[in-house]
């Protein structure tokens, strides 16, 4: 089986996503298209060589519908040769492009590939995709006759069931943009690519090299001060055992941004005389409860540490997407892993989550992170909606 490494990956800052978000300005089809321009410029590589571009998006209507990945790829200058696709496994999309792009290399059907992920949630809002209808037919409500839910009151539950209060999800949530704040800030360099927007008033443009999202102020007084989100009558009714302690503060915000990495078989890049940073080892996809859906991590980390000989023990970071703070907290309960291995960087509650591209973006935190410390085995998971996760084991080189 062949070597799929990894050779570089990038990312835009990340925007608020809402109107007058430092990135709502710019069509997602350019927030993509800077990425992957940014990844074969200052690799010297001629895109000419990349034989697929795969690209996560999950809101695929609008300004990102048919095929965001082609529309994006003419817009980076590539030549019309080289294909693309757009793929949607929910908040993991740019994960399981990764993943997909590293099982064609292995498998030897591939040497060249870009995976990637773009999401601008302040112009294509969640839920866009559904025009208003319900996209659950006759045989998924038979199947789940008191209904399914959203992920925030999955995340109640979650809390609930896990005994994780809202004092335990504040603190992280703190801890988030603490860490987000200095230890991200230091790595940024490394994986944030500037982007030039249009100005407010359309006039001029302006250029963007930060992440937006972080609140280096954020504290556990002004945490405690908002309210839950998901909290209603019905809701309360239906779950009395919820203690409601979801807010704003300790859930990822709407975010734009895009993310993209280079993966090349050790053969080609070796050819091209491309220094990988990195092997891709072990990847697991499964699904799980639905109306629970976020607690997918733990069977995906389970799955992918059993496909190796490795346990949790040797792995040197965790990245567990912020979702919301239960997903990780509970996910580090059930694996007794120190504080210091999670989400060492800060998370989504601080970086943000723009859906598509939180998988690449997980992987460029965690890929800088050992960069930085000399770490060697890194491992990032995703819950996904409809009761989903991904899970990607990394070797440092």
């Amino acid at each position: 089986m062949n070597s799929a490494v990894l050779i570089d990956i990038v990312r835009t800052p990340s925007g608020k996503g809402k109107p007058g978000g430092a990135l709502s300005g710019t069509h997602p089809a350019d927030l993509l298209a800077t990425v992957l321009h940014a990844l074969t410029d200052r690799n010297g590589l001629d895109p000419a060589v990349v034989e697929d571009v795969i690209v996560g998006c999950v809101s695929q209507a609008g300004e990102q519908s048919v095929n965001i990945a082609r529309t994006a790829v003419l817009a980076a200058g590539f030549p019309e040769s080289v294909p693309a696709t757009t793929i949607d496994r929910q908040c993991g999309s740019s994960q399981q492009a990764v993943q997909f792009a590293a099982q064609a290399i292995m498998a030897g059907t591939s040497d060249v590939l870009i995976a990637a992920g773009v999401e601008s949630m302040s112009r294509v809002p969640m839920f866009s995709p559904t025009m208003g209808k319900d996209p659950n037919n006759a045989p998924l409500r038979g199947r789940y006759p008191d209904g399914l839910v959203s992920q925030g009151i999955a995340a109640e539950l979650l809390a609930s069931r896990w005994k994780l209060d809202r004092e335990v999800l504040d603190a992280y949530a703190e801890r988030s943009h603490r860490l987000a704040a200095t230890v991200a800030a230091d790595q940024a360099a490394d994986q944030i690519i500037a982007i030039e927007v249009p100005t407010d008033d359309g006039g001029g443009s302006r250029i963007v090299d930060t992440d937006e999202t972080v609140r280096p102020a954020t504290n556990l007084d002004s945490l405690a001060k908002l309210k839950p989100v998901f909290y209603s009558e019905d809701h309360a009714a239906r779950f009395p055992e919820i203690s409601w302690s979801i807010t704003a503060g300790n859930s990822s915000p709407l975010t734009d941004g895009a993310s993209a990495a280079l993966i090349m078989s050790e053969q080609k890049a070796n050819s091209l005389g491309l220094r990988p940073r990195a092997r891709f080892h072990s990847f697991a996809v499964t699904g799980s409860d639905p109306l629970l859906m976020l607690d997918g991590v733990i069977p995906a980390t389970e799955k992918a540490l059993a496909r190796i000989d490795l346990s949790i023990n040797d792995i040197d970071a965790f990245e567990v997407n912020e979702a919301f703070a239960p997903v990780p907290l509970l996910w580090q309960r059930h694996f007794a892993v120190e504080t210091e291995r999670l989400n060492p960087a800060g998370g989504a509650i601080a970086l943000g989550h723009p859906l598509g591209a939180s998988g690449t973006r997980l992987l460029a935190s965690l890929l800088t992170y050992l960069e930085h410390t000399g770490g060697r085995f890194g491992l990032q998971t995703m819950c996904e909606g409809g009761g989903m996760a991904n899970a990607t084991i990394i070797e440092r080189l």
